[in-house]
Order: structure tokens, then C-alpha cells, then sequence
């Protein structure tokens, strides 16, 4: 009997996609292996790792990354259409030890992005993997878009988080998507102060600004006042932020997309990863994002073996 083709939907959610990290585990220690990886924004990153069959480094990375490794990552180029460039996010990639080139990869590989010209959702399969991944990324108001092709790609979440279209239209018989969109809306914009923090809470509070200033201190005198009230990982202020108001409002578009394309095209098992708590800039948390990934698989894991063994059957 012929084994169905199985393919991974990884949905976007920038920090919260380390969680793809738990969901993959638990797929891999229940000996289910993908035909077909595809993925948007970070799932298109995590996917195209996994597909690469170096998972494994990309895991000790993120257990290990604390704010100060994050930062460490962010090459400020506001002239470039944002606040991020991403040369640093493309030679990390690289390090990783991926192939240059899709076509390399162990798995057939499609990361989603958006043509922010046209509108069009552009799915990558051939060429520069660093780019493709680089391109569907690039979350508006804070990466720089990509030119490829002639065209400025931006994050591929913009019009199709959760890439099960495009899973089954490479031929995918059995679509397993992971949507780290849900439950996001009605969040607290800014966190109530805790009065029982302790003095190195506080200092490791203030700290964390002044370390992101250092890396901007190559803007403009008259931009560095305003970027001072920036935050990527939160400063304690009674006002939301920048951050926290563009962050909020790409939960919200990303959740009624979300929504949408999921009642037109609907996968076949759905993992729902509980990660609404995680900021989209909380790199650092990769731990607690890696364990509900894990958590939501393993409740999930039954419903895929069953359905699974059934359509080997037919």
C-alpha cells in the first residue's frame, strides 16, 4: 500500500516559531518524516533548517540565545525601507551549515513571501536559500524588504501564514500545519509594573536599551532621540511603544488572515502551539516556545497517527 505524502505547513510568528523546534521533535520521535517541508516568514527558517537536516544547531543556538545574543543580530539600516537590514540574520544562517542553493536541501523546500509592489504571494523553490529565507522574513516596519528577481519581497505572513495551499499544490497528500496565531488578540499592550522586582530585575532592565543603543549609534543625531523610546525587548513603559503597537498590529492582520485561509483551505491535522504570551521579539525564550511546541504535538500526535494509518489503508 502507498504511503501518503506528507507535508509540514509552518506558520509564521517571529519569535513564536522557535515552537516549530517542539513540534518537529515530537513528529520525529513518533517516526513521522515529512515528503514536504513549506513554510512562511520564521517557519519558512526553521523549515528550511530542518529540511537541511540541521535542526540540531539551530536548537543549541536558540536554547542558548539570551537578549544580548539577539541584539547582537540587528544590522540598523533605516535607509533601507526599515529598521533591520539583515546582513547579520543572513551570515548567522549561513554558519548554520545550510546549502547555498534550495535545490540542495534533503526535502522539497518552499518558503512564502510578498511581493509588496503587486501584492502577489511569491513562493520560493529554487535558488539562494539564505534569500529565500532572508525575503519571507522580512516582517514590514522592522526588516528591510529583498530584491529578488527584480521584485521587493516582504514577509510572506502578509498573505498566507500557514502555507497549506502551497503544500498541496507541490503534491502533498497529508498536510500537517502548525498555526502559532491563535489566541493572540486582547493582550495587555503594557505590562503592569511588578513592585517586588529586585534591584538586578531592574538594572538588567535599564540595561537592555542602552546595549541596543550602541548598535544605532551610527544614526543621525536628530533620529537617535526618537529611537531612544524604541524597545525590542521591553523597557517598562506606562505608554505602549513602537514595538508593542506594531507588533499588535501585524497579530492582528496575521490573525484574520489566519482565519481566512484556513476556512478556505483547511490541513488535515493542525498543531496549535500555546505561545499568544510570547512577544514577536522574544528571541530569548526560545525554551519555553520550544516546550509548548512539544506540548501542543504530543496532544496532537494520536489524531495524526490515526488519520495517518487510515489513508494507508485506503
Amino acid at each position: 500500500m502507498a504511503k501518503p505524502s506528507i507535508a509540514l505547513a509552518l506558520g509564521s510568528g517571529a519569535a513564536r516559531g522557535w515552537a516549530h523546534i517542539g513540534v518537529l521533535d515530537v513528529l520525529t520521535e513518533a517516526g513521522i518524516k515529512p515528503d514536504i517541508v513549506c513554510g512562511t516568514s520564521m517557519g519558512a527558517l526553521v523549515g528550511s533548517v530542518y529540511a537541511s537536516g540541521r535542526l540540531d544547531a539551530l536548537r543549541d543556538w536558540a536554547m542558548g540565545a539570551d537578549w544580548r545574543a539577539v541584539a547582537a543580530m540587528i544590522d540598523v539600516g533605516l535607509l533601507a525601507g526599515g529598521l533591520v537590514d539583515g546582513v547579520h540574520i543572513v551570515k548567522w544562517l549561513t554558519g548554520l551549515g545550510l546549502p547555498d542553493k534550495i535545490e540542495d536541501l534533503k526535502l522539497p523546500f518552499a518558503a512564502v513571501a510578498t511581493d509588496i509592489s503587486t501584492g502577489r504571494e511569491i513562493w520560493l523553490q529554487s535558488g539562494s536559500l539564505a534569500t529565500a529565507v532572508r525575503a519571507s522574513i522580512g516582517m514590514p516596519g522592522l526588516f528591510s524588504p529583498t530584491k529578488l528577481d527584480g521584485r521587493w519581497l516582504s514577509d510572506g505572513g502578509l498573505v498566507n501564514p500557514i502555507p497549506v495551499s502551497v503544500c498541496r499544490a507541490m503534491g502533498a497528500d497529508f498536510i500537517i500545519a502548525v498555526n502559532l496565531n491563535e489566541d493572540l488578540l486582547g493582550r495587555r499592550l503594557v505590562m503592569e509594573a511588578d513592585p517586588a522586582a529586585d534591584d538586578a530585575n531592574r538594572s538588567d532592565t535599564v540595561a537592555k536599551p542602552e546595549s541596543l543603543m550602541e548598535l544605532i549609534a551610527s544614526i543621525p543625531t536628530s533620529v537617535q532621540s526618537k529611537m531612544s523610546s524604541l524597545s525590542f525587548f521591553g523597557t517598562g513603559s506606562p505608554t505602549p511603544g513602537y514595538f508593542d503597537v506594531l507588533t499588535n498590529a501585524i497579530d492582528i492582520m496575521q490573525d484574520h488572515i489566519t482565519r481566512s485561509r484556513l476556512a478556505g483551505e483547511p490541513p488535515h491535522a493542525m498543531v496549535m502551539p500555546r505561545v499568544a504570551d510570547i512577544g514577536l521579539m522574544d528571541f530569548h525564550r526560545a525554551g519555553e516556545s520550544i516546550a509548548e511546541g512539544r506540548a501542543a504535538a504530543e496532544q496532537v500526535l494520536p489524531v495524526i497517527e490515526a488519520k495517518l494509518k487510515g489513508r494507508s489503508r485506503l
